[in-house]
């Protein structure tokens, strides 16, 4: 007679009535199985172990997609990583804990540019680390500057932008002391010198993101073949677009990627800082690279008024965040669930290209696809739970849930 536990023990949850995405298909008659924060192979389970569920989940007909993944979130609620606080660790513990209803399992604190003595007091507190009931987990910082061009610095604060003196890692690592738990870095390929920092992130391991730059095409190009792969937040504080030279925005569809390799970008896809037509063309251009990104600050989950991004003032008007006294554009205070129902709606694709936006793409680009983004049998159980209108209901990681729409959960 079959036993009702597995071979190691651990007890098994089965997720049922619901429709799965994978392999790029909302699949409605599988049930998805988990131990030990995995996701496991149901026919081996049942064949080779004789083992069964020992919880069920009834997912009341949702969709159980991957949880999302944001590579570019500045803060929210309150809390600025650009800013150097009594306990760094708690301020990115309560944006952590806050994001899970909104569908996010994991992250990457992003710091724009900043004076050095912010990076070399925040960076060695922030450290990668997996999510769980205390909030999602770290993946890594995003450093967003300080070498960046001065003329689409954007809301970056002009007196604090670098260029790179000698060329080298001896630049990065003075600037920012470390590049330990660092998962990205975005600069402007344009700066002299800038292709050899390029090469230096890439073999540590750090992805290289082209942005706040008025690079040619050929110079964007040239980073890529030394190893960068993402654009961060295409059309915005980059040159537009011009038919002889498109710049940045021409890795889109260029004959120059290195084969084998794909160029990742990001999109704000609030409503704000990209008209949807332009959502739409970079979608049909390149519907693989898409990465949903909420570039939030700290007035996300705010209500309208004064609030900071590093070392400037900004100021809320309806959906817009602005420098103080300018309209420069200075990130969002979008969630991640509002974007990928904003993507979805703008630029007409599918329920599964959505999600898989904010969930596949960014841990393609990250290069741990192995291991979260999507729902194959030996990924990490980080999941949502969403209705049809692509509201989250309910958020898990590593199998075990973390947050669930009306219903406080313990810290």
């Amino acid at each position: 007679m079959p036993s009702n536990k597995s071979v190691s023990e651990a007890p098994i949850t089965q997720f049922v009535n619901c429709r799965i995405l994978r392999d790029h298909r909302l699949l409605s008659r599988e049930d998805l199985w988990v131990r030990e924060g995995k996701i496991l192979d149901p026919e081996k389970l049942f064949f080779d172990e004789k083992a069964y569920a020992d919880e069920r989940v009834d997912c009341e007909g949702t969709i159980l997609a991957p949880g999302f993944i944001d590579v570019q979130i500045n803060g929210g609620y309150g809390v600025d990583f650009s800013q150097v606080s009594e306990d760094v660790n708690a301020s990115v513990s309560l944006v952590a804990r806050k994001v899970l209803e909104h569908g996010v399992t994991s992250f990457c604190p992003t710091l724009v540019t900043s004076p050095l003595d912010v990076y070399h007091k925040v960076l060695p507190q922030v450290k990668v680390h997996d999510g769980g009931r205390h909030g999602a987990g770290v993946l890594g910082v995003h450093l967003e500057g300080p070498f960046i061009s001065a003329e689409k610095k954007g809301a970056h604060p002009e007196r604090f932008l670098r260029t790179f003196a000698s060329g080298g890692s001896a630049d990065l690592i003075e600037v920012y002391g470390s590049l330990d738990d660092v998962a990205m870095v975005t600069l402007a390929p344009e700066l002299e010198g800038s292709q050899s920092a390029v090469k230096e992130l890439c073999q540590r391991g750090v992805t290289v993101s082209l942005g706040h730059s008025v690079a040619n095409l050929s110079q964007a190009e040239e980073a890529v073949q030394h190893g960068a792969s993402f654009i961060t937040h295409l059309f915005n504080a980059m040159l537009p677009f011009h038919h002889r030279d498109p710049g940045i925005v021409g890795l889109l569809t260029s004959d120059r990627i290195p084969q084998g390799r794909s160029v990742f970008y990001g999109m704000i896809a609030d409503g704000i800082h990209t008209n949807p037509a332009a959502l739409r063309i970079a979608h049909r251009a390149h519907p693989a690279g898409l990465v949903l990104v909420t570039d939030a600050i700290a007035a996300m989950g705010l209500p309208p008024g004064r609030h900071t991004l590093g070392q400037q003032v900004i100021e809320i008007q309806g959906l817009h965040a602005f420098v103080e006294g300018t309209q420069t554009l200075s990130g969002s205070i979008a969630t991640m669930d509002m974007c990928v129902r904003h993507f979805k709606h703008a630029s007409g694709c599918s329920v599964e290209e959505a999600l898989e936006a904010a969930s596949l793409h960014p841990a393609q680009l990250l290069g741990i696809s192995h291991q979260k983004g999507n729902l194959d049998f030996g990924s990490d159980a980080d999941i949502v739970l969403l209705n049809d209108s692509l509201g989250v209901t309910a958020t898990y990681i590593s199998g075990q849930e973390v947050w669930r729409k009306n219903q406080a959960k313990a810290d």
